[in-house]
């Protein structure tokens, strides 16, 4: 692997986009530092100290996860690009649904793009849907780190603090709009998946100082992290990198005077064909809840208080009702989202177009029923894998006591850093074998 980086290294374009791929990641851990205006750092501190055990605390920390560190200092790329990946699941969830995007798909290139302009305009009224959410809780908490945002007074323009809500909510959804435009421009010009590098940037940065706290505050939590973080990227690899193969045969065709055909080959069906997504949708969900009552938690209303309160306690990311639900979501959305994705690929009909067969199974209906059949048995293994991936945290926190919080990062923080590093290796492979370099993926 190191020869192989050196050898990227000496070929100047390769060497060009790895420097230009880590330029944009500082770009975007500066962007991380420069907090949206108003907020009271004083406030934040406190809101993010590991003494504060509250239910909001845990909801917050589990969404300064999700955006690498950037909500503990509540910048303008506090909500990453997570908007972004929201849009593109609705829009992924939808076509099959709308005649109209169902045929945009089927156009090659220029209807992807038509349908990522889509997901960009989606992205717009999220982030300002997402920031909304995160902006009140801030504003709710004691002392509030956001004393000039009110969402009462986002429709009145004569209100006193009219202006500085709407700047805050600007600046946010400006900042994950700049974040997606560094991750376009790294998959354009630098290597790898660009909004999967930065969402690799982003967790990646928040590691170093969640092991020093652990490594100052308590030994034993390090070891067992340490562990769990092997067991997961363990299991990461086998989950990303399983496959099931199913042999494909292709009958000879005669044209004139020549025969073309007659080769075989086999259809790799992936183990955990759904990725990261069932993750963050599970998490997206468990969140929404929590995010929601505590627009409601400073009520005057005594029984809207008190229900609103039952409701931040009840999801709160501690719990052990938290935890099986999360297990639950994760095994439900794996299974949606890989027959989701699997039916838009219609797999025997393009066999059957190309004069392709699996061997003993006769071609049309019969071929369709055995691929779902497959994919059943193998995505069961897929979705236990990624529940169980899911729970580690939430066991190491019953084996050593710590806040399960900082422990998210080694199940769906790793899940995501090493899907993104076996990604970005095969790229750079693909790009050294261009080259006749040998690469380093056996």
């Amino acid at each position: 692997m190191l020869e192989a980086i050196q050898n990227a290294m000496r070929l100047p374009d390769l060497r060009r986009k790895i420097l230009f791929t880590l330029f944009i990641l500082v770009v975007y851990r500066l962007a991380a530092h420069i907090p949206v205006p108003g907020v009271n750092l004083d406030a934040l501190e406190q809101v993010f100290s590991p003494s504060n055990t509250s239910a909001t605390s845990g909801l917050l920390g589990v969404l300064d996860i999700f955006s690498g560190g950037a909500l503990s200092n509540f910048s303008v790329v506090a909500m990453g690009v997570y908007p972004y990946i929201t849009a593109s699941i609705i829009i992924q969830l939808i076509t099959p649904l709308i005649p109209q995007l169902t045929a945009l798909q089927k156009e090659g290139d220029q209807g992807r793009r038509q349908l990522n302009r889509y997901t960009h305009w989606l992205t717009i009224p999220l982030a300002l849907l997402q920031g909304m959410g995160q902006a009140s809780i801030m504003a709710n908490t004691s002392p509030p780190v956001l004393p000039g945002f009110n969402m009462l007074n986002i429709v009145n323009p004569l209100a006193p603090q009219f202006i500085s809500t709407w700047a805050i909510l600007i600046s946010m959804t400006a900042g994950t709009m700049f974040a997606l435009w560094l991750g376009e421009l790294i998959s354009e010009q630098g290597i790898g998946s660009g909004v999967s590098i930065i969402i690799f940037g982003g967790i990646v940065a928040a590691i170093p100082s969640r092991v020093f706290q652990l490594a100052t505050t308590n030994i034993p939590a390090l070891f067992i992290f340490i562990a769990i973080t092997i067991v997961t990227v363990v299991g990461v690899v086998y989950l990303q990198e399983g496959q099931r193969r199913i042999p494909v045969q292709y009958g000879k065709r005669q044209r004139g005077m020549r025969i073309y055909g007659g080769g075989s080959t086999y259809i790799p069906l992936r183990v955990n064909a759904a990725g990261m997504i069932p993750l963050i949708f599970a998490l997206s969900i468990l969140i929404f809840p929590g995010l929601i009552a505590a627009f409601f938690q400073n009520s005057s209303i005594e029984w809207l208080r008190n229900f609103a309160t039952t409701i931040v306690q009840l999801f709160d990311q501690r719990g052990w009702l938290y935890a099986v639900t999360y297990f639950v979501m994760v095994i439900v959305f794996t299974f949606f989202y890989t027959f989701i994705v699997f039916q838009q690929q219609n797999l025997s009909e393009t066999l059957q177009n190309q004069g392709g067969f699996i061997p003993g199974i006769r071609p049309g209906p019969q071929t369709t029923r055995y691929l779902n059949g497959v994919v059943m048995r193998i995505t069961i293994i897929g979705a236990l894998g990624l529940g169980i991936i899911a729970l580690l945290p939430f066991l190491e926190r019953f084996i050593s006591g710590t806040d399960t919080q900082t422990f998210i990062v080694s199940s769906t923080g790793l899940l995501i850093v090493v899907g993104v590093v076996l990604d970005t290796m095969k790229q750079l492979e693909a790009q050294l074998m261009m080259r006749h370099y040998e690469g380093f993926i056996k």
